[in-house]
């Protein structure tokens, strides 16, 4: 019974439950970026180089038989996916950078006055009744 309190002290820890939050989050906006480089980006770009698609650059390595199929090196998947990479790793940075520019304004706004102790309020009535 020992094993088993322990294990859901461990997958009840807030740090657990907001990686898991994270993965699933991250997992989405992976989508979602995995939806703009191939729908939004990548079309222009093989509009300007002619309309080319990388993912049909490949090498034939041994052609196809009636029995096997060709084997092929397919390079052009592979440049793909490092454009696919670059632009996660630049959306990435961009909200990175901007998060990290918001907790820095919020860290450089000047915080409000601490209250006026007793003793100070005394005094400044003190001051203003000596001033009139």
């Amino acid at each position: 019974m020992k094993f088993l309190d322990e294990f859901k002290k461990f997958a009840m820890k807030g740090n657990m439950v907001d990686m898991a939050v994270g993965i699933i989050i991250g997992a989405a906006f992976g989508k979602i970026v995995s939806s703009l480089v191939n729908d939004i980006i990548m079309p222009p770009i093989g509009l300007l180089l002619g309309g080319i698609n990388f993912t049909d650059f490949k090498l034939v390595m041994k052609a196809a038989t009636e029995a096997k199929p060709a084997v092929t090196w397919n390079y052009g998947t592979f440049i793909q996916t490092a454009i696919d990479f670059l632009i996660v790793a630049l959306s990435i940075f961009l909200i990175v950078k901007a998060i990290n520019a918001a907790k820095k304004k919020e860290e450089e706004a000047p915080a409000a006055p601490p209250a006026p102790t007793k003793d100070q309020v005394l005094l400044t009535e003190i001051r203003d009744l000596l001033r009139k």
